[in-house]
């Protein structure tokens, strides 16, 4: 295939998107009696043991805050059907508006801390903020998981995969694009001949 090269300072700035597409989720935080959601794309799992997740977002955004001073912050993960409270939560600020309210969006109660967890979505985790730190214009905040709410029939019967009959996960192309993932599009390797990167490698 033809290929262009270039500095990062010479890349347009559109072009930036090319590490897409990703998954996207709706962060939700709770301070002072106000509850925010906020849809992101740069996220993702740090280990497993413990359960630990990192997201990304600029300090100006309203949710920081909360999270910072309330140390504590909520991971959603809605289908594609739901691009709508996805663009809507990740269109305007909380500063100015009572998403919630404004969206409809429903709610559930958490357990293990006072974040919103969406009854829309498929997968919840309730996260415990264990570190902050600033990456250019963004802080990058850790959190532990410390409960996770989940569809029932949102996995297959081995407990390993996402049941995409069931369930298309929204992933951005574009901040107001998004696409899925569809079971026709697997390709399943056996393990047998190409490896597992499951678990510790004994090499």
């Amino acid at each position: 295939m033809d290929k262009i090269r270039c500095a990062i300072e010479d890349l347009p700035k559109a072009l930036f998107f090319l590490h897409r597409p990703v998954s996207t989720m709706i962060v939700t935080a709770h301070h002072n009696g106000k509850d925010n959601a906020l849809a992101i794309g740069l996220h993702t799992l740090i280990t497993h043991r413990p359960p630990i997740c990192g997201v990304s977002l600029t300090p100006e955004r309203f949710s920081y805050p909360m999270i910072r001073d309330s140390k504590e912050f909520g991971v959603n993960f809605v289908t594609l059907d739901k691009a709508e409270l996805i663009a809507y939560t990740g269109g305007c600020s909380g500063r100015k508006v009572d998403k919630f309210q404004k969206f409809g969006i429903a709610k559930e109660k958490p357990i293990k801390t006072s974040v919103p967890i969406l009854k829309d979505a498929y997968v919840s985790y309730e996260c415990k903020l264990i570190d902050d730190r600033p990456y250019g214009g963004h802080r990058w905040l850790v959190g532990e998981i410390v409960a996770v709410h989940y569809a029932k029939d949102a996995f297959t019967t081995e407990k390993k995969t996402l049941d995409l009959d069931k369930y298309s996960p929204t992933l951005a192309l574009y901040p107001t694009i998004f696409t899925t993932a569809r079971q026709d599009t697997i390709r399943r390797m056996d393990p047998k001949t190409y490896g597992t990167h499951v678990g510790p490698l004994k090499h």
